[in-house]
Order: structure tokens, then sequence, then C-alpha cells
């Protein structure tokens, strides 16, 4: 699994040009899924994510993470986060898994992280054409990939 977090102020996402969730300080996170990704990668990044200390501390140093600060989460599927440009211009996503893969360990995360920060998960919809506005803080952006574990 791969995951690009962002640290917000707020952020809003619009799902096929329709149905709109928001939340206010917190995370989003954008995920993408290999075919090989499951229960222990689930386990791995959720607990990373949600006892990241990105947020600042009364001395603003980043010492808090998501759950001290009663932030709130956003969570998007992302199959392009697995993209292959070694050859030509045009990406390759064969490493991405199929949504037969994808959608169980999807929803499985989603479950996980609720579980591990102990507040309701805002969620864009798999394989739905989505626009995200958020305003990043910081900015703070970290990539993670289960694969290496750092």
């Amino acid at each position: 699994m791969r995951a690009v977090i962002q640290r917000v102020t707020g952020a809003r996402i619009a799902i096929d040009h329709a149905r709109q969730e928001e939340i206010g300080k917190g995370l989003v996170v954008l995920v993408g899924i290999e075919a090989a990704d499951g229960l222990e990668d689930i386990a791995w990044l959720s607990g990373k994510i949600s006892r990241l200390r990105i947020f600042p501390d009364p001395d603003n140093v980043m010492n808090l993470s998501v759950t001290d600060v009663g932030g709130e989460v956003m969570i998007v599927s992302q199959f392009t986060l697995h993209a292959s440009t070694k050859k030509g211009n045009r990406p390759s996503y064969i490493r991405a898994a199929p949504p037969e893969k994808a959608i169980p360990v999807y929803e499985k995360f989603i479950e996980r992280m609720e579980q591990d920060t102990g507040r309701r998960v805002v969620t864009g919809e798999f394989g739905a054409y989505m626009q995200i506005d958020l305003i990043n803080d910081g900015p703070v952006t970290i990539f993670i990939d289960t694969r290496n574990r750092e």
C-alpha cells in the first residue's frame, strides 16, 4: 500500500459532481493498493498514520498525532500512486490492484483507521470521479509505502 498523507486545516470532496463531504483540521490520505497488499499492510499503515506526530504542540514542535489533536481524517482511493513511468510518457498502472482485490482492502483500511483514531472517517468513492479541495497546513506532505516500512 502506498499513501500520501497531507496535514490540512480543512478539505472538501465532491464525488461525481454531486455528493460532498468535508473535514476540518486533520489529514487527507490518498491510498493506492497493490494486489499483494493484505491485513498486515492495513494494520501497519493505519497504525503508522494514526500515530504520526505531525501536528504542532504548544511549543510549535511537530509532536502530536491526529488523535492527540482530535483531528479528522479523509481517505481517498488513488490507484495512480502505483503509476510506472519507466517506459514512454503514458503511465502504466499494472501494479495497482484490480477493483475486486482493491475494494475490500480499501474498505478494511477505512474500518481500521476508524478504530485506530476513534472517529468516523470521511471517504471518497472507489472508482468514482472526485474533486478534492484542501488547504495543506505547513505544508506537510508525507509519502509512505508499506513495502519499505519507513
